[in-house]
């Protein structure tokens, strides 16, 4: 259940699933033995009393519990950097508790799920690239599985003493310290419930922590690979930046409550940007969302949220982090793919994708297809098998053999079952290569089907897998298909996801406790990894906008969100018509972004009006921002009149059309400029900008204009752009009128 006084009032206008790289299930951690569950009550800004907020919360919850109440109930009190508390209650107590005035909203203690050599130089952005001096004073805090201190990625050499800035600190223990690269390092778990393959420290036992941090500002290691796969240079965005890190994820996942902690934490100790590669697996209205909420509170302490959008894709309106105050990242491809031959006994030979790092010595292995190997004692039939889900094989039957699959899966049952190798064959999409937990490759039917034929016109069917080969890829950057895509579901009118960076085969630092493919029984233990996610686009997205920071480090969140966006380079379409749905603004662009000319910029307050334009709570948001004139006549405003870089109307077909958009512009480029707008538009809409002309005469300056959108639509997304242009710069925001989604879900 879910109680919330944030939502919009009654009278107002308002990853590939399959694939997802998460960690396995364990179950719920949050159930008491008197049946309380664990929620968070949020309640806004921090408070400007000196009253403790432990004992102002413990307060509170004696009035809702009465004689049941136990101090070991509040398990945390969030008090840093806004206010609110994680707390075990009864369903009754909850609504009891959400009733109370200073309770803007209370919502369970969910589970969230984690969502990189060659792909900085892909986009355009080399190890020569220009620096600053000033580089390492960039703190990037990075909430993930924690991180392995000691890999090469986090070496301190030359590195001073951290930033005077920084007020964080180090969980050191017999198993981790810091040094001058990783200034800070916390973990975070509420319920205090800790599995076998946990570490009770920020050391990394997942992987995926280590390989992000590393992304975002993991300084430069040389002949890093993965068994000689994706051979080069692995280094991160801002290679001379400082990482804070915040162990929120564990081996059953990501819970709110330590979110919300580490949000808490990561602000006042002074980070620069926040990089959270995590997520529900559908959106969350803002404020019952720990990731939008700790972002909002980040934005007033001038600090950027770096997100992923998430792995559900290609279906629309999939994006799970969709707040406009973060970054919200696409994942796209690099011009880097790995193919893997099976050559069979009859000498044919066929290319499929994987990331096989086993070398089968050229030895041919009896073929078997999974549907004529079930598992019968197991109560398992063909129809199963055939697929090689885990447990469906029968051992007797596939050891030592390649088993032929119906479908991509983890290669767990084969594995499991003693199979010498596995080819997959389904219709599914083939632009993304995996590892696997023995040699396996994955075709496309037709392939499949030839594979199928050979092994019904012989009782010898052989076959061997080679080893993965590293091959151009002409056609990146496309988004990749288990990238989450737009619209927002909650605010069709916020173009989202805002950009998409490389996601696709990132090689990138790994925790050596973390086998290559996380199997139980994968004794591939490796310094270098090689994944794919939107997990791996976020950092990206992180070191660009810290990269940006270090040039500008009085710009504001929005102000470099824009600054990414504006000079981001437009991509196509590609095979599904979902267009900026998959991309936003287009790719990542960082040298460019140092330097865009105009900046859309925001802060708080503008925040605020929208959601006051919105019809959320006015008692609510006056808690949340501690301002008590908030929604009044003169701070209120509309979606339409955030002042976004990007611009979405959702709409009806054939409905007829007529919406005004209000902006404002910041000349950060030359003191004297004169920017001509330019618009490209489908037939059928007529796109106006007035005035069409912005004549600048000092640095800073701020001009606004309108841009009217007019007329029908045919289809249910329709891409238009404006663009600014002074000679110099090239400003461009992309245009979406849609009707694929107009209500919330």
């Amino acid at each position: 259940m879910m109680a919330s006084k944030i939502s919009p009032d009654p009278f107002c206008l308002l990853l590939l699933s399959s694939l997802i790289f998460t960690c396995p299930l364990l179950g719920s951690s949050t159930v008491s033995q008197d049946d309380r569950k664990t929620y968070i009550v949020y309640m806004g800004d921090r408070p400007k009393s000196e009253l403790s907020a432990s004992s102002l919360h413990l307060n509170m919850l004696q009035q809702v519990t009465g004689s049941n109440f136990s101090s070991k109930s509040l398990l945390h009190s969030f008090k840093r950097t806004f206010n609110g508390f994680v707390v075990k209650l009864s369903e009754g107590e909850v609504e009891k508790l959400a009733a109370m005035s200073s309770v803007v909203s209370v919502f369970p203690n969910r589970k969230k799920k984690l969502h990189t050599t060659r792909s900085w130089d892909f986009m355009g952005f080399p190890q020569e690239v220009q620096r600053t001096t000033v580089e390492s004073n960039i703190i990037v805090g990075v909430l993930d599985t924690g991180i392995w201190p000691e890999s090469e990625s986090f070496n301190d050499a030359g590195f001073g003493p951290p930033p005077i800035k920084w007020k964080g600190s180090c969980q050191v223990s017999s198993n981790f310290s810091c040094n001058n690269k990783i200034i800070g390092a916390k973990y975070y778990r509420s319920d205090e419930i800790f599995y076998q393959s946990d570490v009770k420290s920020p050391r990394d036992s997942e992987g995926h922590g280590t390989h992000t941090a590393s992304t975002a500002a993991g300084g430069l290691v040389r002949t890093a690979s993965l068994y000689g796969l994706a051979m080069g240079t692995a280094r991160g965005g801002v290679p001379s930046a400082r990482i804070a890190v915040y162990k929120v994820c564990w081996s059953d996942g990501c819970w709110d409550a330590d979110i919300l902690a580490a949000f808490d934490d990561a602000i006042a100790d002074g980070v620069d940007i926040i990089s959270i590669s995590v997520g529900h697996s559908k959106p969350h209205d803002y404020f019952d969302d720990s990731i939008a909420i700790g972002a909002f509170h980040a934005i007033k302490y001038g600090i950027l949220t770096s997100n992923s959008g998430g792995n559900k894709g290609p279906r629309l309106a999939t994006i799970s982090n969709i707040s406009p105050w973060s970054l919200s990242v696409a994942a796209s491809t690099i011009d880097r793919k790995f193919l893997t031959k099976v050559q069979l006994g009859n000498k044919k030979a066929y290319e499929g994708v994987s990331i096989n790092t086993f070398d089968l010595q050229n030895v041919m292995y009896p073929l078997i297809y999974g549907g004529d190997a079930p598992n019968i004692t197991g109560n398992f039939t063909s129809s199963y098998s055939r697929f090689c889900f885990l447990n469906s094989l029968d051992p007797a039957l596939v050891k030592g053999k390649i088993v032929l699959c119906d479908a991509l899966g983890s290669g767990r049952g084969p594995f499991f079952a003693g199979a010498a190798g596995a080819v997959m064959q389904d219709e599914g999409a083939k632009d993304v290569a995996y590892s696997f937990p023995l040699p396996l490759s994955y075709l496309g039917t037709r392939e499949g089907g030839n594979i199928l034929s050979y092994m019904n016109s012989t009782s010898n069917a052989t076959a061997t897998i080679y080893k993965s080969n590293e091959e151009n890829d002409t056609s990146s950057p496309r988004v990749v298909s288990f990238s989450s895509r737009g619209p927002n579901v909650f605010t069709p009118d916020i173009l989202k996801p805002d950009i998409a960076a490389p996601g696709v085969d990132i090689l990138a630092a790994w925790s050596p406790f973390s086998p290559v493919t996380r199997v139980i029984g994968d004794n591939r233990m490796v310094q270098y990894n090689i994944i794919s996610g939107t997990s791996m686009a976020c950092p990206h997205a992180t070191g660009a906008a810290a990269y940006v920071k270090s040039y500008h480090p009085t710009w504001s969140p929005a102000a470099i969100k824009s600054a990414l966006m504006t000079t981001a380079s437009p991509m196509s379409g590609g095979l599904d018509n979902d267009t900026e749905f998959a991309y936003g603004a287009g790719h990542i662009n960082p040298v460019k972004a140092i330097n865009p000319g105009l900046v859309y910029d925001a802060g708080p307050i503008d925040y605020i009006k929208f959601l006051c334009g919105q019809g959320y709570n006015r008692t609510a948001l006056r808690m949340i921002t501690g301002d008590s004139n908030i929604c009044s006549d003169t701070i209120n405003g509309t979606v339409w009149d955030l002042n976004y870089p990007s611009f979405s109307l959702s709409t009806s077909r054939s409905e007829v059309i007529s919406r005004v958009f209000n902006r404002v512009v910041t000349n950060v480029g030359s003191a004297t400029s004169i920017y001509k707008s330019g618009v490209t538009a489908p037939p059928g809409l007529k796109i106006q900008v007035k005035p069409a002309i912005l004549s600048f005469s000092s640095l800073g300056q701020n001009l606004s204009f309108s841009l009217t959108i007019e007329g029908t639509v045919a289809s249910s997304i329709v891409s238009a752009s404006l663009a600014w242009d002074d000679g110099v710069h090239h400003v461009r925001s992309p245009i979406i009128v849609h009707a694929a989604l107009k209500r919330k879900p």
